[in-house]
């Protein structure tokens, strides 16, 4: 199928094995040269994104808000912020893309609003306002403290004081992101309209913010200890203990909600994010059967570092797990370092190509087609208040949202020089920028181009099944993958050390590959091959068919 047919193509099932490009407004083009980005600068730059042959667009949030966690509280779940611009550039935005063959995919943060927001301005007046329930309120305990030991992931406790109340509030995130209620029904169904609004203006589907945090546990259980051992390095330890406060079985019911009013869309999707402690489980239950999430994601290979054995390791306990589900794998987003940096800078291409060979659709963070690495920021410049809270020992997040770059300038061409970007622009990204990598056959955003190209054209690695090859079975180093189609097959292997070369016998994968020949990919030399003997090079991909 070539791009233009694909574009054409009305199939409700698009999503399943598509190509999502995300996009971070504030960072991706500043049109009104304020220094931030805005809903016409993505306009402006969607042709760039259609040439790289994707076929939807993810915005992250671009609704009224204060901005305490940058569009993550939400102040007015149906209106831009001024500083994006207005719904008539939404809505020029969507036919814009539409025109182009992409559909568009919006960010939704169900969970929490921001504390600006009138109904929890409302709610917080007194305990018999038509929406005092809507929000998580408990009474102290006897001595004064917090209802129980729930943390939040800012850091701290997960509830704050509030004098008119005289109650605390529950907040998972920031005490300017209060938790709604989601065991009240009007609090439910109030979400589920706001999702037909921007059904009504033309998206095509939902990225879900912490789709597993809708419900809490309504005794408020103290969370458990967890064992030290299980604690990840990197996030605020207090944080890792979570349990009765996200995850509960009533989310469950709610999916299932909001799959019925997509469907009254033929067409829409939803991916959802899950965070939490054993997020792979959740994962499976919520994409199961054709009634909840048509897509999800973890943070399982976000934190990736490119060792083949943990690869493996998370794509076998998801197989384990249903395989009815459908995965949205993903290597970089806004919330983790970037891919470039975290598998090697010399590996980027490596990192998208081993991406390109797994059964699921996928994310591409902006960017990510040009190899940016992680930008370095000073502790003066940082936004982030994840960052700002933890610093030094962790970072945050503004390394992997500094401005996108279109030209070699002092900004990127993201806004004019004599303006200030809301994150400065690493200097080592501006020689990877667009202008200066489209012109070029051999960069790596045309490599990334081919590299997308190969996998649309190919229904194998599009909706074809995986077999995973037992890590026993290869060298120590080497991933591997069989993907199959009807009677097609491919046969996808990576070596992801940075040791010597690995031999492997490709008849002790499959017992007919003889004859059997590499596929040429972008950026990658072919294998050798001697009979069924394949030798890889450190950092090679190589995808084998039939002749």
């Amino acid at each position: 199928m070539t791009l233009s047919q694909r574009r054409q193509d009305t199939r409700h099932d698009w999503w399943r094995g598509a190509t999502i490009y995300q996009i971070y407004p504030r960072s991706f083009m500043d049109a009104n040269q304020d220094g931030i980005g805005d809903l016409a600068g993505i306009t402006e730059k969607l042709e760039h994104v259609a040439s790289l042959g994707v076929d939807a667009i993810w915005l992250s949030p671009f609704f009224t808000s204060p901005m305490d966690d940058f569009g993550y509280d939400v102040a007015d779940y149906r209106d831009v912020d001024p500083m994006f611009g207005s719904l008539d550039d939404f809505r020029a935005l969507v036919d814009r893309a539409h025109s182009l063959g992409l559909r568009v995919i919006i960010d939704q943060v169900l969970s929490h609003s921001s504390d600006r927001h009138a109904w929890f301005r409302e709610s917080r007046q007194d305990r018999t306002n038509p929406k005092a329930d809507w929000y998580v309120w408990a009474d102290p305990q006897p001595d004064g403290t917090p209802p129980n030991n729930w943390m939040a992931a800012f850091s701290g406790r997960a509830w704050t004081f509030d004098a008119r109340r005289r109650q605390y509030y529950l907040h998972n995130f920031l005490p300017s992101q209060p938790d709604l209620n989601f065991h009240h029904p009007d609090v439910q169904q109030a979400q589920l309209d706001n999702l037909g609004f921007w059904l009504e203006l033309g998206v095509d589907g939902f990225r879900f913010d912490v789709v597993n945090y809708y419900f809490h546990d309504r005794d408020l259980t103290d969370n458990p200890p967890m064992p030290r051992e299980r604690i990840q390095p990197g996030n605020p330890q207090s944080y890792q203990f979570q349990r009765h406060n996200i995850e509960q079985p009533e989310n469950l019911a709610y999916l299932e909600r909001i799959r019925a009013l997509l469907d009254e869309y033929p067409g829409s999707t939803t991916v959802g994010e899950i965070a939490g402690n054993d997020p792979l489980p959740t994962m499976a239950a919520y994409t199961q059967g054709e009634k909840r999430l048509h897509m999800a994601y973890t943070f399982d290979l976000l934190d990736s570092t490119g060792d083949a054995r943990e690869l493996h390791g998370v794509l076998a306990r998801f197989a384990e797990l249903g395989d009815d589900t459908w995965p949205c794998w993903a290597l970089s987003n806004h919330d983790v370092v970037r891919s470039a940096t975290s598998w090697g800078e010399e590996r980027a291409l490596l990192a998208l190509t081993v991406l390109c060979s797994l059964r699921g659709s996928l994310c591409l963070y902006q960017g990510e087609e040009l190899g940016l690495p992680e930008a370095e920021l000073a502790y003066k410049d940082l936004q982030d208040p994840f960052g700002i809270n933890l610093w030094p020992e962790v970072k945050g997040r503004d390394g992997c949202r500094t401005p996108m770059v279109w030209d070699d300038g002092a900004n990127g061409g993201f806004c004019p020089e004599d303006i200030a970007p809301w994150l400065p622009v690493d200097e080592r990204h501006r020689p990877l920028a667009v202008g200066r990598q489209d012109p070029a056959p051999e960069s790596p955003l045309n490599r990334v181009r081919q590299l997308l190209q190969l996998r649309a054209d190919s229904d194998t690695l599009r909706q074809g099944d995986q077999q995973l090859i037992p890590p026993e079975a290869l060298p120590e180093d080497v991933f591997g993958v069989i993907r199959t189609h009807g009677e097609r097959r491919l046969l996808c292997l990576a070596h992801l050390g940075r040791g010597g070369a690995a031999g492997i016998a490709l008849d002790g994968l499959l017992p007919d590959t003889a004859g059997w020949q590499p596929r040429d990919l972008p950026g990658m030399a072919s294998p050798d091959l001697a009979g069924t003997r394949l030798s890889l090079r450190p950092g090679q991909v190589t995808w084998l068919a039939p002749r």
